[in-house]
């Protein structure tokens, strides 16, 4: 009868041991401050990558004039090395991502790549005289324009194609 009273002892301790272990995590978890929110992005100027990039591409690179505050400029990117890939990424005022790309990759690649696998529909849409095709995609849909001068611009992104629209309207391409 010895040994049971030893393990019955061992089996009370593992158990009080796991409650005291419960009770420090609970006291932790309720008394150590966490914030559960998206953190804030942290807006980014670009005007220095823009001129840089209007000076090196081979085409006219696009970018925003005239958006309210509310467009909060995230990433820019020029890579004269990749195809002169000009990258411009904006947090909309719905809380959406929209995505200025540029390249003189491959059209089909490159649409591919920037809107993440979005098809392209029938829909065309006149935008400051130009005509950009409508692609819908289930993470992206995309706006595209096929320049005369070798270069494809898309705007997209998970925002609506009214967002999407409005970006485009307010591109300059120089």
């Amino acid at each position: 009868m010895a040994g049971t009273n030893g393990k019955q002892k061992t089996a009370r301790d593992m158990i009080l041991s796991l409650g005291v272990i419960v009770l420090v995590g609970l006291v932790i978890y309720l008394f150590i401050p966490h914030d559960d929110s998206e953190p804030e992005l942290k807006r980014v100027d670009y005007r220095v990558e823009l001129l840089t990039a209007r000076r090196a591409a081979p085409y006219p690179v696009a970018a925003p004039e005239g958006l309210p505050q509310s467009w909060k400029a995230t990433s820019v990117r020029y890579r004269g090395d990749d195809s002169d890939s000009w990258h411009l990424g904006f947090h909309s005022p719905e809380g959406q991502y929209v995505g200025i790309e540029q390249s003189t990759e491959k059209p089909a690649v490159f649409i591919d790549e920037a809107s993440q696998g979005a098809e392209e529909t029938d829909v065309t849409q006149k935008i400051d005289g130009r005509t950009w095709k409508r692609y819908e995609g289930g993470r992206y849909d995309a706006l595209v324009l096929q320049d005369t001068e070798g270069s494809t611009t898309v705007v997209t992104g998970s925002a609506s194609f009214a967002e999407l629209t409005r970006m485009a309207e307010a591109l300059r391409m120089e």
